[in-house]
């Protein structure tokens, strides 16, 4: 429930006057040529309670493409299908790495470290694509399903161009391959797992979303539901792997679990209170949102709202 002593519009607004000191410093993707493109400058937030209560500031209706944040609705609906079995393929430590790093595949034999770096989710794009019999419809009725909104589309443009430059992860999922951990081709693969980042959504729709983390969401399409110690280990993989190798600095300075993506966005969920999700495209050394993620460490300071 939210706390009736705050108001939580003012307290977005004091955060965005806070935040003035921040903008213009980091840049967007310009690895990906379609996000390279889009407008760097847009910063959205927006906060949904549990209860029905949203507060949201700035751009925190307009879509963007939320590139890995996609990772946790892809992983909930492969450990709702395969169960326990998803681990055999893919693990739930800490990478400490870069999220695409070759090396460290190498050096574990093909089993990347959580599902969240970009080999972990190659391998759940995999499992999705032998599961489903049309997994490009699933995950869309499945995120649609989630927030509530029915004409939430893949971005083609965005998926095609990572498609054509993506020559980083396609070898990650050739050298998976060669591990014998993937089941299909992996040009098939990759088409898909680009085509799950490339999914648009709002800051509003993503804060609702992430209500399958807030609390146990039946959901009426064809994915299975997950369990309430399925969704615990999913919280669990977000507070220790949902920001690559600043995932520690996260839950430090934010104290929740959360997931960021190289589009600029990112969600983050108290359990059992709210979701939350924020949009700005700046992104640090690391790839995640500068402004993001420190809308996030001052909305859990200000509020004494955090999981610690």
């Amino acid at each position: 429930m939210p706390n009736p002593a705050i108001d939580y519009s003012e307290l977005l607004n004091s955060i965005a006057e806070e935040l003035k000191p921040y903008h213009g410093k980091g840049q967007q993707a310009t690895y990906i040529p379609e996000l390279a493109n889009r407008n760097p400058d847009k910063y959205g937030v927006s906060l949904a309670f549990l209860n029905g209560d949203g507060y949201t500031y700035g751009d925190s209706e307009e879509r963007f493409s939320i590139q890995s944040i996609s990772k946790i609705f892809t992983t909930a609906a492969a450990f709702s299908i395969r169960g326990n079995a998803l681990w055999e393929r893919v693990g739930v430590e800490p990478s400490g790495t870069p999220f695409n790093s070759l090396v460290q595949l190498e050096y574990e034999e093909g089993k990347p470290r959580n599902p969240f770096i970009n080999a972990g989710a190659i391998v759940v794009a995999d499992v999705l694509l032998s599961e489903l019999s049309d997994p490009y419809q699933g995950m869309l009725d499945y995120v649609r399903e989630l927030s509530r909104c029915e004409d939430i589309q893949y971005d083609e443009q965005v998926a095609a161009s990572e498609f054509d430059t993506g020559y980083r992860n396609a070898s990650l999922a050739f050298l998976l391959k060669s591990f014998d951990n993937l089941e299909n081709d992996p040009k098939d693969v990759l088409d898909l797992y680009f085509h799950f980042c490339s999914i648009e959504m709002s800051c509003t729709e993503l804060a609702h979303a992430s209500h399958l983390f807030v609390r146990r969401s039946k959901l009426d399409c064809k994915i299975p539901d997950l369990s309430t110690s399925q969704l615990k280990r999913l919280n669990a993989l977000m507070q220790t792997c949902g920001f690559y190798d600043e995932s520690g600095e996260f839950a430090f300075t934010v104290g929740l679990p959360g997931k960021s993506g190289v589009g600029g966005g990112i969600v983050a969920v108290h359990p059992d209170v709210y979701g939350a999700a924020v949009w700005s495209p700046r992104l640090n050394e690391r790839g995640n949102s500068i402004l993001g993620m420190k809308t996030l460490e001052l909305l859990t300071s200000k509020s004494e709202m955090s999981i610690f």
